[in-house]
């Protein structure tokens, strides 16, 4: 399985996890329409006004097509709030566990 990360800080993230809270349904269900989908985090930051996101799939294929989706949405449905671009972390995993 494979994984990807966005950082989420700075200029408009504030704005932009309130957007995503307020449609979480939408985000949730465009995520578990990625190929070989297995998990999507949504969690704001203690650090920061922003947050991050963690997409787990199948392969690097449905990875790269999340962070592709991701970037669609926030063009469509995002771009007025001008959020910086997310630090985002590929890898593969080592241990999953869920209860």
């Amino acid at each position: 399985m494979d994984v990807v990360v966005r950082t989420y800080s700075g200029k408009g993230s504030k704005e932009l996890f309130a957007l995503l809270e307020e449609r979480k349904a939408e985000i949730e269900k465009l995520l578990r329409s990625t190929t070989g989908f297995v998990s999507y985090t949504l969690a704001r930051s203690s650090e920061s006004d922003g947050g991050l996101s963690m997409t787990v799939c199948q392969d690097k294929a449905g990875i790269d097509e999340s962070v592709s989706m991701a970037k669609d949405w926030i063009a469509k449905n995002a771009a007025h709030i001008g959020v910086d671009a997310p630090k985002v972390s590929l890898g593969t995993i080592i241990i999953h566990a869920t209860k």
